[in-house]
C-alpha cells in the first residue's frame, strides 16, 4: 500500500461513503466518541473522513480533523458549515504518519477504522503516541484480522483486492501488542469487541508521564 494509491481510493469513496460504511460503523464510532468525552478537551481524530461523526461530539470538546484524502474533506467542511459546528477547529489534508502538530498537542486522538489504511500503521501509532499528552488517551476503533485458520486465509487471499479497496484485511492483534510492548509510556488501558460479528475492536490506550 502507497499514501498516494490511498488518497485516490478514498477520493473515489467519497461520494458514497456514508451511504455505504455509515450504518455499519455507527456503533463504533458512537463508542469511541463516548470514551473519547470521558476526557474530552482537545480532540484529534485521525482519517476523519467525511466528518460523519464530527456532530455527535459535544460542543465543549475542541475537534481537529485530519485525513489524506481530500475529496473526503470537502464533504467533511460542508457537514461542519451547515450544521454550524463550532467546536470544530479545522480540518486539515495530513498523513497519518506525519502528523505536523507539536509534541503532546491533545488530549485525545481518536482514529476510527483508519489504523489499517495506512501503509505503515506503526509509523501512524507512534505520532498518536508523540501528539497526545501524557495522562490523554489514544482511542481506536479497527478490524482485528484471524491469527489463522480458515478466516485468516480468507483475509490473506484478500489482500491484493482490499488493498486497491484502500484498507487491510489481514491485520491481526498481535501487531498491535507488539506496538505497544515498545512505548514505554503507553499502556492498554482496554480492548472489547464490536460489531458486526466481532471483527472490530476499541482499544484504547493511555500516555503516562515520561519516567
Amino acid at each position: 500500500m502507497q499514501t498516494n494509491s490511498v488518497a485516490a481510493a478514498y477520493d473515489k469513496w467519497a461520494p458514497v461513503y456514508d451511504l455505504v460504511f455509515g450504518g455499519v460503523f455507527k456503533n463504533g464510532r458512537q463508542q469511541a466518541i463516548d470514551a473519547a468525552e470521558k476526557i474530552g478537551g482537545r480532540i484529534l481524530e485521525v482519517g476523519v473522513g467525511t466528518g460523519i461523526s464530527l456532530p455527535e461530539y459535544a460542543n465543549d470538546t475542541r475537534l481537529v480533523g485530519i485525513d489524506i484524502s481530500d475529496a473526503m474533506l470537502d464533504k467533511a467542511r460542508e457537514r461542519v458549515r451547515k450544521l454550524g459546528l463550532s467546536h470544530v477547529e479545522a480540518i486539515e489534508v495530513m498523513d497519518a504518519e506525519h502528523l505536523v502538530f507539536a509534541d503532546e498537542s491533545f488530549d485525545v486522538v481518536v482514529a476510527q477504522y483508519v489504523v489499517t489504511a495506512v501503509p505503515n500503521p506503526e509509523a501512524a501509532l507512534d505520532e498518536f503516541a508523540r501528539v497526545v499528552r501524557p495522562g490523554g488517551e489514544i482511542i481506536i476503533t479497527t478490524r482485528i484480522g484471524a491469527e489463522g485458520g480458515l478466516r485468516g486465509q480468507i483475509e490473506k487471499t484478500l489482500m491484493p483486492v482490499t488493498s486497491k479497496l484502500g484498507w487491510r484485511t489481514e491485520f491481526p492483534y498481535g501487531r498491535y501488542e507488539a506496538w505497544a510492548a515498545k512505548q514505554p509510556n503507553v499502556t492498554l488501558l482496554e480492548h472489547r469487541s464490536l460489531p458486526p460479528l466481532g471483527h472490530f475492536s476499541l482499544i484504547r490506550y493511555g500516555k503516562r508521564h515520561a519516567a
